[in-house]
């Protein structure tokens, strides 16, 4: 029975991705050794690191000024080191999931940090709107896709200030204009790589503006000057990643993969909103994820969670569960997701019904 990966991070990845990897742990570029056991010195793993950092700019179209880092220590060690090297005084966080109340809370370590909006009054189901952005602070922060809670941020701000973005788990997804961003950052293992890399594009004008001092290995200029190798990186990874960005060039680029993922989704919400039993959990369609759809019963079927939850995985529909702050299910759909699996999926939903 085939099975549809619909776990929401580490996720699935590229078949493509999968087998230049498998192929790189017996024999890395014809070496005679795995990719695990080569020097981050060595000629062929430079060369790894200088591809994916070219993919990076010429798929994500990143401007001149703008540097790309691939670092360990995953999204959440970020969440600490922006702050560290960008808040002087005030940061302001746009709070709308889980992810973004973490990096809210450590930025607290650093500076004052005004929560402009947040969501967490109805348990994150919307983009909040409408606020105002203090003009004296440092940055901006937000977090474009909430992979718990199924809702995302699909247009590029415009504000008069740094503009920071985690995008971990929409990476690639869509067309982004980079040059509305002063620093995006995102862990790998969502829609690029397995976890253990972190990338970084961050515009290096907004950098030594601090008075305190920064430690060496959480200095962005360290890994700038040192092109992500002044320690070991997580080479296994980074190959990974690199295959991923291969991929991505070689079936069109980002606007190909937002056209499919656009269809993905609508396919899924389409049958959300139809099927008797079910219901989106975001209050507003606009603030829908295209990467993360989450949907409960309807409450006069809601004894039937379980038993759907079952069925599903009987049918080969893997990692559907939803977060448990949200219950009910969650289907990721990023960009490695096949069509066929979330018409597997839709399939799956109407047969349920009709035996109810």
């Amino acid at each position: 029975m085939k099975k549809h990966n619909f776990y929401a991070g580490p996720s699935i990845l590229p078949q493509f991705t999968i087998e230049e990897t498998a192929k790189a742990v017996t024999n890395f570029a014809g070496t005679g050794l795995s990719i695990m056991e080569v020097s981050h010195r060595s000629k062929e793993v430079v060369a790894v690191m200088s591809e994916a950092q070219q993919l990076f700019k010429e798929l994500l179209n990143i401007p001149d000024g703008y540097q790309v880092l691939f670092l360990g220590g995953g999204a959440s060690t970020q969440f600490m080191m922006i702050p560290f090297n960008l808040l002087q005084k005030k940061a302001a966080y746009l709070v709308t999931g889980g992810w973004a109340s973490k990096a809210a809370k450590e930025a607290k370590l650093f500076g004052e940090v005004v929560e402009v909006a947040s969501s967490k009054d109805a348990n994150f189901n919307y983009i909040p709107k409408g606020y105002t952005i203090p003009s004296d602070a440092d940055y901006f922060h937000i977090t474009t896709n909430n992979t718990l809670y199924g809702t995302e941020i699909r247009t590029d701000f415009d504000v008069n200030m740094p503009l920071v973005a985690d995008m971990s788990s929409d990476i690639f997804s869509r067309p982004i204009d980079v040059s509305k961003y002063s620093l995006i950052y995102g862990g790998a293992q969502k829609n690029l790589a397995p976890a253990g890399i972190t990338f970084i594009i961050v515009k290096e004008d907004i950098l030594g503006k601090v008075d305190r001092a920064i430690p060496t290995m959480l200095d962005y200029r360290t890994h700038i000057d040192k092109e992500s190798m002044f320690n070991t990186p997580p080479v296994l990874p980074l190959f990974a990643a690199l295959q991923t960005l291969r991929w991505l060039k070689n079936n069109g680029g980002i606007g190909a993969m937002e056209k499919v993922n656009i269809e993905k989704a609508q396919l899924l919400y389409n049958e959300i909103d139809r099927n008797k039993l079910f219901k989106g959990t975001v209050s507003n369609p606009e603030d829908r994820s295209l990467m993360n759809i989450c949907f409960v019963m309807n409450e006069e079927y809601a004894e039937l969670e379980k038993e759907f939850l079952e069925f599903a995985t009987s049918k080969g529909m893997t990692g559907i569960k939803g977060h448990r702050s949200v219950g009910g299910f969650r289907a990721s759909t990023y960009n490695a997701l096949p069509k066929e699996s979330v018409e597997a999926l839709v399939a799956v939903m109407k047969e349920f019904e009709s035996k109810k």
